[in-house]
């Protein structure tokens, strides 16, 4: 791992290193373009498809980076990470592939298709009361101990970090080859990994191209915080089903980053999210979850950024049928 001048975890040389470690296993996704969305939004919106990752978001890639980095004798050992469910989706495949075994903690109110994936992927489950207040942080770090288990965070690791950054070298490659080379980048935001590595990717190999963190208005804890300078907390849990990026706050070691890096956040609310999950499953035949959406629907208003194209990353796409059938009921 190498910090560069700036003073942030990682460097691009971790971004490559990770897009190294990855090249056997990961999907490179699409950036995909719809006329129709192009008509809607006012601009050419171009979609990075990370709900066609390996077990269906980007969070695969900071799990097997920051796995394959580990010490073989550590790695033999064992995992365990915290996660509502993308992350712990990869981190489980990740140990899989390796042969190693994991531990998952995650909210007793996941969506039943995350938590279910989960233990398909042969990880152990361990829930844990969310909205009571539990603490996942102090039972990952008591069981880690326990079990001589190494603790992978879902986003303030600087390895997962540096996975997360390789979706911003393949948007860089893309988006030149389809002749854009000048936008904002809105990436679905909560702990802030995806949206600081890509940063990180992008300052280094395509200046022109800038993050702007995108999350739910109830969960608008960057945005808040990239106002004010600090790291401010939402309050509570929030009442939004973007559960994905339902974060207490900005990460440690990603806020610094974003602060330096990323233009201004975005809000949206629950409703625009779901009718932008309605217009990636008619348009572009995805399924993105809500907190996967967030980005899109920023995208998709012709009054969020400026400039003749905007790239948005759809982050995952775990979703229970039901807000599928929502989702495609109150397309138009």
């Amino acid at each position: 791992m190498s910090a560069d001048s700036s003073g942030f975890p990682i460097s691009i040389v971790d971004i490559r290193r990770a897009a190294d470690h990855l090249s056997p296993v990961a999907v490179r996704t699409p950036l995909l373009e719809s006329p129709y969305l192009n008509e809607l939004a006012g601009r050419r919106v171009l979609v990075k498809a990370e709900v066609l990752q390996r077990t269906g978001s980007f969070k695969f890639r900071g799990a097997w980076t920051a796995i394959s980095e580990l010490d073989e004798a550590v790695r033999r050992k064992g995992v365990i990470a915290y996660s509502s469910g993308n992350h712990a989706q990869g981190i489980a495949q990740a140990a899989a592939i390796y042969g190693i075994p994991a531990v998952i903690i995650m909210p007793a109110d996941s969506p039943a298709l995350k938590l279910a994936n989960t233990r398909a992927l042969g990880a152990s489950v361990i829930t844990y009361d969310r909205a009571g207040g539990e603490s996942r942080e102090e039972i990952g770090e008591a069981l880690a101990s326990e079990r001589s288990l190494t603790l992978i965070r879902p986003y303030d690791e600087p390895m997962v970090m540096a996975g997360q950054g390789t979706v911003g070298l393949e948007i860089a490659e893309q988006a030149a080859s389809m002749g854009v080379t000048r936008a904002d980048v809105l990436v679905c935001c909560g702990g802030g990994g995806l949206a600081s590595g890509v940063a990180i990717a992008l300052q280094s190999v395509a200046p022109g191209l800038r993050v702007r963190p995108v999350e739910p208005s109830l969960a608008d804890d960057t945005c808040r915080s990239l106002l004010a300078g600090k790291r401010l907390a939402n309050d509570g849990v929030p009442d939004s089903f973007c559960d994905a990026i339902v974060t207490p706050m900005p990460g440690e070691l990603t806020f610094p980053v974003l602060q330096q890096l990323a233009g201004p956040g975005l809000c949206v609310d629950d409703a625009t999210v779901l009718a932008a999950m309605g217009q990636a499953l008619m348009r572009l035949k995805l399924v993105v979850e809500p907190g996967g959406a967030v980005a899109l629907a920023a995208a998709l208003d012709p009054a969020s950024v400026e400039g003749d194209a905007v790239i948005c990353v759809v982050t995952g796409g775990n979703v229970d049928p039901s807000l599928i059938a929502s989702a495609a009921a109150g397309f138009a």
